[in-house]
């Protein structure tokens, strides 16, 4: 490219590359040498002359990197020579990016007068303000003597004194240079202020020696202060006018025409944001745009004779843009009143305000003197009923005022039951110092509560440090399996934590250091959470912490390994996950068919990645870390039939064994994870009822934020079941036989397939898990389902298939009668969840929650709810829709 050095160019055609990412480039310097690269080059080649580039770029210069003119986009249509196949090229817009934060300055904070400067005069003085007297002629024609006054009109009215510049003779252009200040203080101004300008020839000898005025409003019409400078159209022989609306506006002149006038007016605002920096500086193509510009200034000139006048005015500029905002509440500008029966609008100015009277009277029943009668005071009975129903509400309610004046007024009789401290502690007013002190001392002395209701102390409601290292204290009585339970959404919670280094990192860590299995779940659950930006930091902080005090171990957590091995340990299990992804990425490449990427799976397995095949020491499986795995079989690892294509690998472990993991690359499993945390947490619930429903849900870990891992269990579908044995039954039978069992099973057989449909029935429920077709209910040969997907499915295969729909009711309803009791500590872990970037629930986490506590329904005691779910049972297994929905898929797979 001639005329420009190399790095310019390149800059030039990355541009033009982002236009046309798929197509390569020629730049020609005349249209016949165009013409003749055109005619030999090939396909996909576009051959561009060298004036239409250099239009091109002056033009999105111009267009400050929004659409191409329309004009300009047609001409590069016919410029650019083709790409030899026919098809018409279309100019993509090429836009610039910037930040989604949006910060500003409200103009009630700023208490600086009204400043603004007075620029200069452009344009030629008409003939009648040059007029001279005699004795003037005689020695020739002098300047005219000029000067400029300003005046502020708030709502139409001046306010305040008008204020003038220095006279000006120099002679054109007439410049001033100098800075108003007003009285005025921008904190003081409406979004009606406007500043009306008029120059005055002081050397006409005319009574009428006006130049011209105009006006210009302060705020724009999205309430934004004007900053940088303004090019004002002055009207001729008037005065400017201050009123609403204003006569002489200075964006809006007859003598131009309105097109032309708009495509000035654009670019001085396009030169206002390059001024101030608010657009990239770019010096070579920065030169080029400002020919362009005064070339079209010189053509408008040209059009209208130069007969108008331009002021050219600067107002002050501010880090951020100023937002119009009244001193005091933001309340909505008052209606007129209409005489008609119409609704409007009246501005009340206590709305939004607390009530005096009611303020005091809550200040005198929670002062300190009070405190002494409230020891002795008891609840009536009807107080007491009212007190137990609010003791009973689910952690997402939030009390209303009533509520709370009572619990703080019995508190002291309340300190023995322990299910009522969170309420207590939700009812405080933590703002006031006296009454939060008093809190944290009856909260010492309050009957110690259970670790499920520690878990809501931890949620975002609770933001003091007192209250957050009473849950912290509270969960140091949980065993290490319990822990393990909740230790996904403990993560969580430190989101809400006041510091980097809370009191609950390190408990976390310090319980990981005591336990291999906990050190390994922190590790990943903590690494996965390095990827959001907002709380990088806090889980650097931990993962640090988790580090440093791993690796100063003497002893390791299993007595027999240093800290520093195990650590190394757990830090291999990351290399592992990291080699995987490269071989998902070499596989996925390879094109053909399924059996073509499992051969190239295997041959790079026992190849290139042989190191894989045995492992220079053990690795702690990521899924479960008490077992060592030593190395992957390559003869018996394949990859699934999907889009995704995940791996099926079998590895070897330290005792002769082996075990399958899933590994997939390109889909979220967090939310996978938290459900199969979910149902594993539900079934230790219920083995704590003494009802053990032979539930074996599989080990799911989130590695990354698209990545991750899954326990292989042999299974079979429903829907391949019924299609190759025709029923259960025959299924069941062939495996466990007994010809003096119910329906020739073995009794053992029967009662795990029973009471596991019944147990994923009711969890998936709660959950709302849906994907409702036979292909995701799964039975494995031990006879347990896997995580069936739906319950009016699993009813309606039942009963097609078993008659056992009675025994299995009876065992559903005591288990949701379980889970009901239970409830608070499931919404808490969910409620923890609240914070996290998984995307269905970061959408809206509120409405997921208020769905869960919907399918647990609470509003209604044991006996209501054991109706309401034999209702749903029955209505489950004569729907229709489920039917349809089956055949829809079978429809489905069978065309795929």
């Amino acid at each position: 490219m001639p005329g420009f050095t190399k790095s310019q160019a390149k800059e030039k055609l990355g541009l033009l590359f982002l236009a046309f990412p798929r197509c390569h480039f020629f730049v020609a310097a005349s249209p016949s040498r165009a013409s003749r690269l055109s005619t030999n080059s090939p396909i996909g080649f576009i051959v561009v002359e060298r004036r239409v580039l250099h239009d091109f770029f002056v033009a999105v210069r111009l267009s400050s990197f929004g659409d191409v003119p329309f004009l300009l986009e047609r001409k590069l249509r016919h410029s650019l020579i083709g790409s030899n196949n026919g098809s018409s090229l279309a100019v993509k817009p090429l836009i610039a990016m910037s930040g989604h934060e949006f910060r500003f300055f409200l103009s009630c904070d700023i208490s600086l007068p009204v400043t603004l400067r007075i620029d200069r005069l452009e344009g030629n003085l008409p003939q009648s303000s040059a007029v001279v007297s005699e004795v003037d002629s005689a020695a020739g024609s002098r300047n005219a003597e000029l000067f400029v006054e300003c005046a502020l009109h708030i709502d139409g009215a001046l306010f305040g004194l008008p204020t003038r510049t220095r006279l000006e003779s120099s002679g054109q252009p007439y410049c001033w240079t100098e800075l108003i200040t007003l009285s005025t203080k921008y904190r003081d101004l409406t979004p009606q202020a406007q500043l009306s300008l008029t120059v005055w020839d002081v050397s006409c000898d005319d009574d009428d020696c006006v130049v011209g005025g105009a006006t210009i409003s302060l705020f724009n019409k999205q309430k934004q202060l004007r900053s940088g400078r303004q090019k004002l159209r002055l009207w001729p022989r008037r005065e400017a006018d201050g009123s609403i609306p204003s006569s002489t506006p200075g964006k809006r002149v007859p003598q131009v025409p309105k097109h032309e006038l708009d495509e000035i007016e654009r670019l001085e605002r396009l030169v206002n944001k390059y001024e101030r920096g608010r657009i990239q500086c770019i010096d070579w193509l920065d030169r080029l745009t400002f020919k362009a510009m005064d070339k079209l200034k010189e053509r408008e000139g040209n059009a209208c004779g130069n007969s108008h006048l331009s002021l050219i005015v600067e107002f002050c500029s501010f880090e951020h843009t100023v937002v119009f905002q009244e001193t005091g509440a933001n309340f909505l500008t008052p209606s007129h009143v209409s005489s008609t029966n119409e609704l409007v609008t009246v501005w009340d100015p206590e709305v939004g305000r607390t009530n005096p009277s009611e303020h005091k009277q809550l200040k005198l029943a929670r002062s300190l003197t009070r405190g002494i009668i409230d020891k002795d005071l008891k609840p009536s009975t009807n107080e007491r009923k009212s007190i137990q129903s609010i003791l009973k509400y689910p952690p997402t309610r939030t009390l209303a005022g009533e509520e709370r004046q009572l619990l703080w007024k019995f508190r002291f009789s309340l300190m023995s039951e322990k299910k009522a401290l969170t309420k207590f502690l939700r009812c405080v007013e933590w703002s006031d110092i006296q009454e939060s002190k008093q809190a944290i001392e009856l909260m010492g002395k309050w009957e110690i509560i259970d670790v499920a209701d520690a878990l809501e102390l931890l949620s975002p409601v609770f933001e003091s440090e007192e209250v957050r290292a009473y849950a912290v204290s509270v969960l140091g009585r949980a065993d290490d399996e319990e822990l393990h339970c909740y230790l996904l959404q403990l993560v969580q919670a430190l989101r809400f934590e006041r510091s980097d280094k809370s009191r609950l990192s390190v408990f976390l860590v310090q319980r990981a250091l005591s336990n291999i299995e906990l050190a390994s779940f922190l590790r990943w659950y903590v690494a996965v959470e390095l990827h959001d930006p907002a709380y990088a930091k806090r889980y650097y902080c931990t993962y640090d912490m988790l580090e440093d005090s791993m690796m100063k171990l003497k002893v390791g957590v299993n007595g027999d390994e240093e800290g520093f091995k195990l650590w190394q340990s757990l830090v291999r299990q990351t290399e592992l996950t990291a080699q995987l992804c490269s071989i998902m990425r070499d596989v996925r490449n390879v094109r053909g068919s399924t059996q073509k990427k499992i051969e190239k799976l295997r041959e790079l397995l026992s190849g290139l990645l042989s190191e894989l095949t045995y492992f220079d020491e053990p690795i702690r499986s990521p899924l479960a870390p008490r077992i060592l795995i030593t190395g992957i079989v390559p003869s018996e690892s394949s990859l699934f039939k999907s889009a995704l294509h995940p791996l099926r690998l079998t590895f070897r472990t330290a005792n002769g064994g082996t075990c399958k993991i899933i590994f997939k690359k390109g889909d979220d499993l967090r939310q996978d994870q938290l459900v199969i945390q979910m149902v594993s947490l539900m079934d230790r619930l219920l083995k704590l009822e003494n009802l053990d429903l032979h539930l074996t849900p599989y080990r799911v870990l989130a590695t990354g934020q698209d990545e991750g891992m899954l326990e292989f269990i042999p299974s079979s579908s429903l829907a391949q079941i019924l299609s190759e044995h025709r029923s259960i039954i025959n299924y069941l039978q062939k495996f466990h036989p007994d010809e003096d069992g119910p329906f020739g099973l073995t009794a053992t057989c029967l009662e795990t397939f029973i009471k596991s449909c019944a147990g994923y029935s009711v969890i998936t429920y709660i959950l709302g898990i849906g994907d409702r077709h036979l292909d995701n209910l799964l039975l494995r040969m031990m006879d347990a389902f896997s995580i069936p997907k739906a319950i009016s499915s699993t009813y309606e295969t039942l009963q097609r298939n078993v008659n056992i729909i009675q025994g299995l009711n009876l065992i559903v309803v005591k288990h949701n009668n379980i889970l009901r009791k239970s409830s608070n500590l499931i919404l808490n872990l969910f409620h923890l969840m609240a914070g996290s970037s998984i995307p269905d629930i970061a959408s809206d986490p509120e409405k997921g929650i208020l769905k869960l506590q919907e399918k647990f329904r609470l509003d209604l005691d044991d006996e209501a709810s054991i109706h309401f779910f034999q209702d749903l049972i029955n209505d489950s297994v004569s729907a229709l829709f489920p039917q349809m929905v089956e055949t829809i898929h079978r429809w489905a797979q069978y065309w795929r």
